[in-house]
């Protein structure tokens, strides 16, 4: 990596840190707002419905300013924000057709699985489920291995070796499909969860504030205890999604606040149907684990916002001067914001032949189901005219759902 990779931030001049702060700027005003983000949940292999997202905003040809990822979202964020835009989906396919193919045997003739994926449910779900435990029994290209020796539970070792399985091979990969150069260079905001191991308190790895490498996003997806933690400065870190799986709370807190446009995809659905077999239990406890109550986090941001514009309103019928000199109210124009925010979510809808391993089910057939998906909702989407609008409602809030009446 170069002498300017290695650099932190704050040694970069002022000219080229406020050159990136003016190209993301009128990237995001084109559209009415001072930021544009995008922001991928965790989910495995799920992840590649995210890259059917990113397809449908290339079509449209909406720019970027800021990508926030975790767990599988970190890695997709890496490969976006690692590469020059007109590449970011070639990259993104090549990067999903390495990870979807077997460790050390070969994958399985295309045209086959094709077959045996579109023949019937039962040929489906049978396809599905050798698929993912040949995931677990040998890993995948380029992302992960199993430890072998198999590692014994009651064994103490490093910590970076405590887990099921290897993610060496993902450093390589990453290496090869991203300039970490370009990520670093602060054109687009790229932000990653993780959990510091030791103290239990989530950090986002922010290439504002710190030279991101692929450590910090491979440590975003190391997932206890398939993925050992990752060593960064001396601490360890897993993954995000051990304390929360989506970080639309740090693009929407973020200060000094601006109007912000969110496409917010997320690859857990709250909402199912309640099991009826225990194979169902196992999946929809994920589904509710992982989907980390986002439409609750939503609509507590939405209450705060309504608050703020109150505030806001309040202020400004109270004279001038005394604003400007009474210290209840420096303090309550500290906390009033006027900003608009939009979120437009787009949630996986799980299909009917997926079970409980679909996190880890790496089939090349069901990679390119996701991300046919992810294109589709992200163009059902995008042709509602008004809801790429800067909210005028007295909340200064609105959310939408393709799948559901908007907010």
């Amino acid at each position: 990596m170069s002498e300017a990779a290695n650099a932190k931030p704050s040694t970069r001049s002022s000219r080229g840190a406020a050159a990136a702060e003016a190209v993301r700027t009128q990237r995001a005003r084109s559209l009415g707002y001072e930021t544009v983000a995008l922001v991928l949940q965790g989910g495995g292999a799920l992840g590649a419905y995210q890259a059917g997202v990113l397809e449908g905003l290339d079509e449209a040809r909406i720019a970027l300013d800021w990508v926030a990822g975790i767990s599988i979202g970190a890695l997709n964020t890496a490969i976006i924000a690692g590469n020059e835009p007109s590449m970011r989906v070639p990259m993104l396919r090549a990067f999903w057709e390495t990870i979807c193919k077997p460790r050390f045997t070969p994958a399985m003739p295309a045209s086959i699985e094709h077959m045996l994926f579109t023949a019937s449910d039962a040929t489906r779900s049978m396809l599905t489920a050798l698929q993912a435990a040949s995931a677990a029994a040998q890993g995948q290209s380029g992302f992960f291995a199993p430890r072998i020796p198999t590692p014994l539970p009651w064994a103490a070792s490093a910590p970076d070796q405590v887990s099921w399985y290897d993610t060496t091979p993902l450093k390589a990969t990453l290496e090869r499909f991203c300039d970490f150069d370009r990520i670093n260079s602060g054109e687009t905001r790229v932000s990653v969860g993780a959990v510091n191991v030791a103290t239990g308190n989530f950090v986002y790895f922010d290439n504002t504030r710190t030279t991101l490498r692929a450590e910090h996003f491979i440590a975003s997806g190391a997932l206890p205890p398939g993925f050992a933690p990752v060593e960064i400065d001396g601490e360890f870190y897993w993954d995000g999604g051990v304390v929360s799986n989506t970080p639309l709370s740090e693009v929407l807190s973020a200060s000094p606040r601006r109007d912000t446009l969110v496409f917010q995809v997320d690859l857990w659905c709250a909402r199912g149907p309640v099991p009826q077999t225990l194979e169902n239990v196992g999946m929809r406890v994920k589904d509710i684990q992982y989907s980390s109550r986002t439409r609750f986090v939503t609509d507590m941001l939405q209450r705060e916002q309504r608050y703020r514009h109150l505030l806001r309103e309040l202020l400004e019928r109270v004279p001038k001067a005394t604003r400007e000199s009474d210290r209840l109210c420096k303090i309550a124009d500290d906390l009033a914001c006027s900003k608009r925010y939009n979120v437009l979510q787009l949630i996986y809808q799980q299909q009917t032949f997926e079970r409980g391993d679909k996190d880890y089910q790496f089939g090349r057939t069901t990679m390119q189901s996701h991300w046919e998906a992810g294109l589709t909702d992200i163009r059902g989407t995008l042709s509602n005219d008004t809801w790429l609008d800067l909210p005028g409602n007295q909340t200064g809030f609105v959310t939408h759902d393709v799948h559901r009446v908007s907010g």
